[in-house]
């Protein structure tokens, strides 16, 4: 995918790869988000959250070594998250942001970043020709000649495939901006059709579908829209929770996965 003239990589675990600058991108892993719902509302969910993230973030970055890592906000779901990590999973953090560059860009759940826990924090940051934040800007709040990735909306899509609708994190563009789907374990989302996405895009955009191994892009006429018909199409297989459900679309090939440096 192209963003402002940057070349980007999708990864089917929803984090992103810029090659030209060696940099990880991920958004909203909301750490601890177990702990905090297990504390506000006495909900019996696993407190594995944390760790089942980590463990998708650490292969990635051994396999790219990247130079910089950037974590687009809500990398903790509450102030107090940091304080709330196991030793596991805070030994584990501390290692993957020493000798690095990371970056952790400030959000709505976590206005101010751990110290102990290495990186720097940041409301935002400028790299080449893009902008990483947390949150969209709205209107003219994108500055000409500036591309922008950010996190914060959870996008999700759906499609419906042999009378199955198939719902699936994505990341979502039009080439002048992107957003990231959440890299964390317990983060719901938000259809690319509701107002709060729809009114940060072109009509044009697209989507990258993610699958279990492989993404996928789509143009978003093929999308189906909350209450709408099913849109027509399929071709490419997806690995799904049913099984291999066949996308039968002309304009859906499988984007390259990057498997080493």
């Amino acid at each position: 995918m192209m963003v402002n003239g940057a070349r980007l990589l999708p990864d089917p675990s929803g984090a992103l790869y810029w090659p030209g600058e060696r940099a990880l991108i991920v958004a909203d892993m909301h750490l601890e988000k177990g702990s905090a719902m297990a504390g506000r509302t006495g909900q019996l969910v696993p407190p594995l959250d944390s760790r089942a993230t980590l463990a998708k973030l650490k292969p990635l970055v051994r396999r790219h070594d990247p130079k910089v890592v950037i974590c687009l906000g809500d990398a903790f779901h509450d102030g107090a998250a940091a304080a709330r990590l196991g030793g596991e999973e805070t030994s584990l953090l501390r290692s993957l942001t020493q000798g690095r560059d990371w970056v952790w860009i400030t959000g709505n759940h976590d206005p101010v970043p751990p110290e102990h826990l290495g990186g720097r924090g940041m409301a935002e940051l400028t790299l080449g020709p893009l902008t990483f934040r947390h949150q969209a800007v709205r209107g003219g709040g994108l500055r000409v000649g500036r591309g922008e990735i950010s996190g914060h909306y959870h996008p999700k899509a759906s499609l419906t495939v042999n009378g199955q609708r198939l719902v699936r994190p994505c990341f979502i563009t039009d080439q002048s901006r992107l957003i990231l789907p959440a890299f964390g374990a317990y983060t719901g989302g938000l259809d690319v059709w509701e107002p709060a996405i729809q009114g940060l895009f072109h009509r044009d955009f697209r989507v990258f579908l993610v699958g279990e191994s492989k993404v996928h892009s789509f143009n978003s006429g093929r999308l189906d829209k909350p209450g709408g018909a099913p849109r027509p199409g399929g071709g490419v297989d997806v690995p799904s929770a049913q099984g291999r459900l066949s996308l039968e679309s002309p304009d859906t090939p499988p984007l390259p996965v990057r498997r080493g440096r």
